[in-house]
């Protein structure tokens, strides 16, 4: 509801909208008028980094984002809502301010489908990307984070100051073979952000063993430090169909509004 406009009290007026200070000046009631407003905006915070690229080739995390980011945009626009973007690595790549039209949509698949820029190497900066969506969302907006959350951490502060002030949606994206090597013998391993190099052993059972339970703890740090900031993750693999995956997203929202 936005403040529209000051006028005299009429009977059958909402006593909850008189304005008590401006009735104490001028001596008589008066109530306050507000608009409904209808349009929202939402703000898709949108991760490009080095390690979006990894999964199967004709479907890694960077696909499913795009898939996700643009039905959402379209979604949201065809009812006559605004939607805007920073789509970010290791610092804000680009920033689509709100708009409400199927141009929109477009411009952001657009940006989406191509390569992303060259990093210097450094690892994905999400508490700033968080800190700037603090300050570019003004008014009460509906912030949609999607994310593999390879990041250090730090961000769960602005994440809960976000929370405070909007609806916040966070989304992890995953692939299965994360933390689950094949046995192919002696492999070389790449860290996707750092682009650090390791000779590792994958036959060794014990190592797949240890490589799992840190994929297992690495998700439970995560899961508790989104709930201690007010936010349900939820968790989309690039197994997973998009439709289906659309669903559970929304069971989950409904599920934490009841």
């Amino acid at each position: 509801m936005d403040f529209l406009d000051l006028r005299e009290y009429e009977p059958g007026d909402d006593v909850r909208r008189i304005d008590w200070n401006v009735t104490a000046r001028m001596d008589t009631p008066f109530v306050r008028d507000y608009a409904e407003d209808r349009e929202l905006t939402a703000w898709l915070l949108l991760d490009r980094s080095r390690s979006m690229g990894f999964g199967p080739i004709d479907r890694p995390k960077e696909l499913v984002l795009c898939e996700l980011a643009t039905t959402f945009a379209r979604l949201l626009t065809r009812g006559g809502n605004r939607v805007g973007a920073l789509l970010f690595d290791d610092g804000i790549e680009a920033t689509l301010p709100p708009r409400s039209s199927r141009n929109q949509v477009l411009a952001l698949a657009r940006d989406l489908l191509r390569p992303p820029p060259a990093t210097n190497g450094a690892i994905t900066d999400l508490s700033g990307v968080l800190e700037t969506a603090l300050r570019a969302t003004r008014r009460r907006s509906v912030v949609v984070v999607v994310s593999d959350f390879i990041t250090p951490p730090g961000w769960e502060r602005p994440l809960l100051q976000l929370t405070e002030r909007h609806e916040v949606v966070a989304i992890r994206l995953t692939d299965p073979r994360e933390y689950e090597l094949p046995d192919a013998g002696v492999i070389v391993v790449e860290d996707a952000e750092t682009g650090e190099q390791l000779v590792v052993d994958s036959s060794d059972a014990e190592f797949r063993h240890r490589l799992r339970e840190a994929g297992e703890h690495r998700e439970a740090e995560l899961r508790a430090a989104t709930r201690r900031a007010g936010v349900d993750i939820c968790e989309v693999s690039t197994a997973d169909d998009l439709v289906t995956a659309l669903v559970r997203i929304v069971e989950s929202r409904k599920r934490r509004l009841l």
